[in-house]
């Protein structure tokens, strides 16, 4: 039975990943209330880009090869994947990502041993003031080292806030 719970759970989950809320009464208890409203999680996203094989499926980011050099917090190389969404609002020169787009990028150290990784996604109306943006960070076993709307990230990234808060590369 748990496992039953855990799946559906996930499965919603994933999906408002991508749709940004559930859609009308599905979780409703009854008819005609309101719908529960999830909160995109680390785990659901870790999920989310593990089953979508992300090292083979996503893409590179454009002009962007295997580590490249970097900085701290994300170690001296890094190595960042882009999802189907990301990508096409990259090549129609949006000027900022899809929602539902997925930035995931391998940090390694100057040895190229994976040191995490890092995740953004982008949720509507998830955290307005931070370009709606999801941050995880991830050891390599998958485990979660931080979740959601994540200061150092915040902080960071929003040198970046003209660019939609992103660092790989201009989105115009």
């Amino acid at each position: 039975m748990k496992k039953i719970v855990f799946v559906v759970l996930a499965l919603l989950g994933i999906g408002i990943v991508f749709e940004g809320s559930v859609p009308a009464g599905m979780l409703s208890g009854a008819r005609g209330s309101a719908p529960v409203v999830l909160q995109p999680t680390g785990a659901v996203l870790w999920e989310l880009i593990k089953k979508a094989d992300y090292k083979n499926k996503y893409k590179a980011w454009p002009g962007k090869t295997s580590f490249c050099e970097s900085k701290e917090p994300h170690g001296a190389l890094v190595t960042t994947y882009i999802n189907i969404p990301a990508f096409m609002s990259i090549a129609g020169k949006k000027g900022m990502l899809a929602d539902g787009s997925i930035v995931v990028t391998e940090n390694y150290s100057s040895d190229k041993k994976l040191q995490n990784i890092t995740v953004m996604q982008k949720v509507p109306a998830y955290n307005p003031a931070a370009g709606n943006w999801l941050w995880a960070k991830y050891a390599p076993d998958g485990k979660i080292e931080a979740e959601g709307k994540v200061d150092e990230c915040m902080k960071c990234h929003s040198e970046k806030k003209d660019n939609d808060f992103i660092f790989p590369g201009p989105l115009i």
